[in-house]
């Protein structure tokens, strides 16, 4: 008569593994149902070998040694998995660094391009300030000129008179002394603040 029993009391009722018991399972070797989300197994209750249901030392050995080859297996694919990402992880650290390689080669071509078109545009700069740099002319120096009032003082310490000073001031502009510019047109006279030590 079949009973119902969890995995865990399969396992241990047929001397195999829990792990057994769900390869079991999955091969339709033993019946199962599912309950309230839990898994349970239909066994026998006597000793009488049915199909699918031997628990011969022979063939308990043969299921642990199934379950061995099925671990070594996934111990096998898990070791070709690890393999390979290692290889992935090498393979992306040196395209990382040749990259980085890259970028500093292109960085290193830049700055020097950049260096490059710097000193072009300075000597440029330089030969296009002297080609038009002003020619800036000297001065002359401003002249000074000093009031008629001044200019009669001044006479006044050589002890001129007015009458003298104006006589002069006519004579100079006759002469065409220098110290002494007649506008015409205003009827002004613009005396240069110069020495006059020769009027005494």
């Amino acid at each position: 008569m079949e009973r119902l029993v969890t995995t865990a009391q399969a396992a241990e009722i047929l001397g195999i593994s829990l792990q057994g018991v769900h390869y079991r399972i999955k091969s339709n070797q033993l019946k199962s149902i599912k309950q309230s989300g839990k898994t349970y197994v239909y066994l026998w209750d006597d000793n009488s070998k049915k199909e699918g249901y031997s628990t011969s030392i022979e063939e308990v050995a043969q299921r642990k040694e199934e379950e061995k080859i099925y671990i070594q297996k996934v111990i096998e694919t898990k070791d070709e998995q690890i393999l390979l990402l290692k290889k992935s992880v090498k393979w992306l650290r040196r395209q990382y660094q040749e990259e980085i390689e890259r970028l500093e080669k292109n960085q290193d071509k830049i700055i020097s391009v950049f260096d490059s078109e710097i000193k072009l545009l300075q000597s440029a700069f330089n030969e296009m300030r002297a080609i038009y740099k002003p020619q800036l002319k000297p001065l002359s120096p401003k002249k000074k000129f000093i009031s008629l009032i001044d200019f009669t003082a001044l006479m006044k310490t050589y002890k001129k008179s007015d009458k003298e000073i104006k006589i002069l001031i006519l004579k100079a502009i006759k002469n065409g002394d220098k110290r002494f510019i007649y506008n015409k047109h205003t009827k002004k006279v613009l005396i240069l603040d110069e020495d006059f030590s020769d009027f005494k």
